[in-house]
């Protein structure tokens, strides 16, 4: 019953996440949002709300293991699974701006989260530092986009009659978001305790999943469709989101603030780290993710998870498994992207000639 509580939960956050997108797009579209902010707010933040209703919840509950590795581990696997897999289907096309902007802030912030952690506590405080991120970085996606020319949609009388219908869809959408997390932390908490794994490696990795289906489904559909930038744009805009408001929110209303496990700050936020800074080489060169560096997201993903699963059973593959990684696959890695790194400069330097 209790996995069966987890997916009919897992459904509703996906219903409601659809729902909320759906109608605040509308409703945007309505009042003349330009599309910029659109895209990388409603879109991706959007996507990222069953992570905040997750988050939240667990948060109040005083859950905070399920609460931070949700948004940690729904941050690597955005990076690593998602943009694996879209990869593989269509190389992916990189904005200049999410190279000059947004990536370089995804980076900064999530080596922020890491210092704000090494107390072991997320509190309020940094609850709020992170939250006034968000509204900055909102502000300055509303300047960049003020002088853009509006799209010319329907006359505004023609939309008014369905506005109430929109509006519709995001309450509907926030009470299955509402009532989806609840269930879903409910089923995952007593499936942890049934199998003898810990909330925080439930957090990680099964509940992280799940709630990043939405961003999933957009950035796989988006790079189905030759939509490639919004398949980036998605993943980048939702880390950007599960940081700054997921988390802000979580550690302010959270009572005593968020405790964070040893293994987490130890491990895990150096991955997320690793993820973002991974990304800046790997999105520069040509502005595209190939397919190759796709399968390799993926591989190391796949790789992340693995260490979860030896680490919770204290197998005795673990201590073979990480030394491999750290002294073969991570340090060949790096020479990759040095090598292609270097390709690029002197192709853009040759072209310039």
């Amino acid at each position: 019953m209790s996995l069966l509580w987890f997916v009919v939960g897992l459904i509703l956050l996906i219903v409601g996440a659809e729902l909320l997108v759906m109608g605040a797009s509308r409703v945007a579209s309505l009042f003349r949002i330009p599309p910029l902010i659109i895209g990388l707010t409603v879109v991706a933040f959007g996507t990222s709300s069953p992570e905040f209703a997750v988050s939240i919840e667990a948060a109040l509950n005083d859950q905070a293991s399920i609460s931070v590795g949700n948004v940690i581990g729904s941050n690597i696997f955005n990076v690593l699974f998602i943009l694996g897999i879209s990869a593989l289907i269509v190389p992916l096309l990189v904005s200049k701006q999410l190279i000059r902007f947004d990536i370089p802030l995804m980076i900064l912030l999530s080596a922020l989260v890491l210092f704000m952690a090494q107390d072991r506590v997320l509190g309020f405080t940094d609850g709020v530092i992170l939250l006034l991120g968000l509204f900055a970085y909102l502000f300055y996606l509303f300047r960049q986009s003020r002088n853009e020319a509006l799209q010319e949609d329907e006359p505004a009388g023609t939309e008014r009659p369905h506005l109430l219908r929109d509006a519709g869809l995001i309450v509907v959408g926030l009470v299955c978001l509402v009532i989806g997390s609840d269930q879903l932390i409910d089923g995952a908490i007593k499936i942890a305790a049934y199998f003898g794994v810990s909330e925080l490696i439930i957090g990680l990795t099964i509940v992280a999943a799940g709630t990043s289906l939405p961003e999933l489904v957009t950035s796989v559909v988006a790079a189905i469709h030759g939509k490639r930038d919004i398949a980036v744009g998605n993943v980048v805009g939702s880390n950007l989101f599960n940081i700054m408001g997921v988390l802000g929110v979580a550690s302010i209303i959270s009572p005593g603030g968020i405790d964070v496990p040893e293994s987490l700050l130890h491990f895990d936020l150096l991955v997320m780290l690793g993820v973002a800074v991974v990304c800046l080489p790997v999105f520069f060169t040509g502005g595209v993710i190939s397919r190759s560096e796709g399968a390799a997201f993926l591989i190391y993903y796949i790789a992340y998870s693995s260490y979860l699963v030896f680490d919770a059973m204290e197998h005795v593959l673990l201590n073979p498994f990480s030394n491999t990684m750290l002294y073969f696959f991570m340090p060949l890695t790096l020479l990759a992207i040095g090598f292609s790194v270097v390709q690029d400069s002197r192709f853009k330097a040759r072209h310039k000639r």
